[in-house]
């Protein structure tokens, strides 16, 4: 396996390239890597993209909110026969 060495990387790009490492849990090697194979047609893309712009909000609501949601959608719940004849 060879190594490589990337030269000309100034601070934004070695600031950008560890902040996206670390949101994705990875080396910054192994980003590297992954965007190269990326690059070049050896691995696929992840179509799926992971937000967590909302978990603030998981888990606040109480038991009347819950109760006033439920009742608001029951009538998605029901099959309408007619259609489904």
């Amino acid at each position: 396996m060879a190594t490589m060495t990337i030269r000309g990387i100034d601070n934004e790009i070695s600031k950008l390239l560890k902040e996206h490492a670390k949101s994705e849990g990875i080396s910054v090697n192994a980003l590297l890597l992954k965007m190269v194979k990326e690059s070049l047609g050896i691995e696929k893309k992840r179509r799926t993209k992971i937000y967590h712009d909302l978990d603030h909000l998981a888990g606040t609501w109480s038991e009347k909110d819950l109760k006033e949601f439920q009742k608001n959608i029951e009538d998605f719940e029901r099959i309408d026969n007619e259609i489904w004849r």
